[in-house]
Formats: structure tokens, sequence, C-alpha cells
């Protein structure tokens, strides 16, 4: 075989050979095929990124972080184009850094480990309703948030705990573990209580998939 067309294959090996290379791509490799997502947890993930992007696109060049990135820290490799800077922390993740994004494996406690006022904005989707201590996670969240930056957070509603446990439970297309590990589902009045015990204020509120999810967005004067 020859001509263009082999020409052609052989770039494409060899670009695939280099890519493969790289050890982080090949650990991302391997997390896709082991990781067995239950059918509607890539969709919903999803959804809460499309809802917080419009926020972050209006703070560019910011340092980011993500707190609950997950294992592919999806939501850092999507606003890449609009930071200066991200960061992403889970127990999930594999540690790496590459150019301005960088990971960190840690479980999600009461403490970050970061200098006070390192951020623009910091992004918490799907994590709050799985904290024993909420209140020392955002008192710890507003001591590491610039002045005048914001946390852009989603928390599942009031309404959401039925649904999810029928999704999970019965029809098993959400992780029935993540369910189990939900402590405490929210509304508008619990989470303004919550954050008026920090030196945060809820700068606006909505719920958006039909009710069960919150979405606010955070500042710190």
């Amino acid at each position: 075989m020859g001509g263009p067309f082999a020409k052609e294959i052989i770039m494409v090996t060899l670009s695939a050979r280099r890519l493969f290379a790289n050890k982080h791509v090949i650990e991302l490799y391997r997390k896709l095929k082991i990781m067995r997502e239950p059918f509607l947890e890539p969709i919903l993930r999803r959804l809460r990124i499309r809802r917080v992007i419009p926020t972050i696109e209006r703070y560019p060049d910011c340092h980011l972080l993500d707190i609950g990135c997950g294992w592919d820290y999806r939501l850092l490799r999507t606003l890449k184009p609009f930071l200066k800077s991200g960061i992403g922390v889970d127990y999930k993740v594999q540690e790496m850094k590459i150019g301005k994004i960088e990971t960190i494996k840690m479980v999600i406690t009461d403490a970050l480990p970061f200098a006070d006022e390192s951020f623009d904005v910091i992004t918490m989707l799907a994590v709050l309703e799985h904290l024993s201590d909420p209140l020392s996670m955002v008192k710890e969240i507003g001591r590491v948030l610039k002045k005048n930056g914001r946390l852009v957070m989603t928390v599942p509603s009031k309404a959401a705990q039925p649904v999810l446990e029928f999704l999970s439970y019965r029809l098993k297309i959400v992780n029935a573990d993540e369910i189990r590990d939900h402590k405490k589902y929210y509304n508008r009045a619990e989470l303004e209580k919550l954050f008026s015990q920090t030196s945060m204020i809820i700068e606006h509120h909505s719920y958006f998939q039909f009710g069960v999810n919150n979405f606010c967005i955070i500042k710190k004067p």
C-alpha cells in the first residue's frame, strides 16, 4: 500500500503513539474504561455545568477553585479557555498538573490547603449535600476567596430527595452510593440561614431542573 492514503495512516499512528506516551492521557483512558457510571449521572453533570458556565464567563482570566471536581475534572477542562488558572480538588481525581490546570487528590472535609484570598471564583457543584459540617466548609471557602470574589454553587433541593431515590434505588440510573451519602437537602431559606453565619451573602438564588436543584451565586463583600 502506498500513496497519500498510506502517509495519512502513518501520521495518525504516530500521533496516537505520541498521545498515549503521555502518562496523564493513559490514566484518563484507563479511568474511562473502568468507570461504569449509571446512565443518568453524566447527563446530570453536564446539565449542572451548563447552568454555571455563563456565570463563570463573566470573570475572564480568573483564578478558579473547583471543589469536588470529579474524577474527570470536566468543569475545569470545559472552562480552560476562560481561566488564568484552575485547581480541582476531589478524593476521586488523579493528581496532575498540565499547563494552567491542576488537580489535587483530597477528601473534602472542613479545611482547604490554600492561602487566604487565593481565588477569584470557587465552584462547588453537588457537593454541599455530602458534607457533615457544611458551615465549616463554607467558612473555609470564605477564607480562601478574594474580596469581591464569588462562590458559584449547585445543591439538590428538598424536592429532589424522592426523585433521586427513585432514580437510584428503583431505576438504578443514578449512583445509589452517592444518594445514600446525601446528608441534607436544601431550600432557599436554609441556604440563607447557612450563609448568614459567614462573611458571605447570597447574591442570586434560583431553582433549576424543574425545581430539584438550587443554583446560587454567593459574594464575599
